[in-house]
């Protein structure tokens, strides 16, 4: 079993938890339907950078 050899001091151990919180995901406004989807992903409408791409479902 690892045992550490020296105590890590708080300010370390802070810089070690650093990214330990979470983060909103990043949304991007497609122009043509105003509607929120991820970067460089499909919106669910089937729209890519304003152009149709595929047919959304129920379409």
């Amino acid at each position: 079993m690892a045992v550490q050899q020296n105590k890590k001091s708080p300010s370390k151990r802070g810089m070690h938890r650093a990214h330990d919180f979470l983060t909103a995901p990043a949304v991007s406004i497609d122009p043509n339907t105003g509607e929120a989807h991820r970067p460089h992903h499909i919106s669910p409408n089937g729209f890519y950078k304003g152009r149709r791409v595929i047919k959304a479902k129920g379409e």
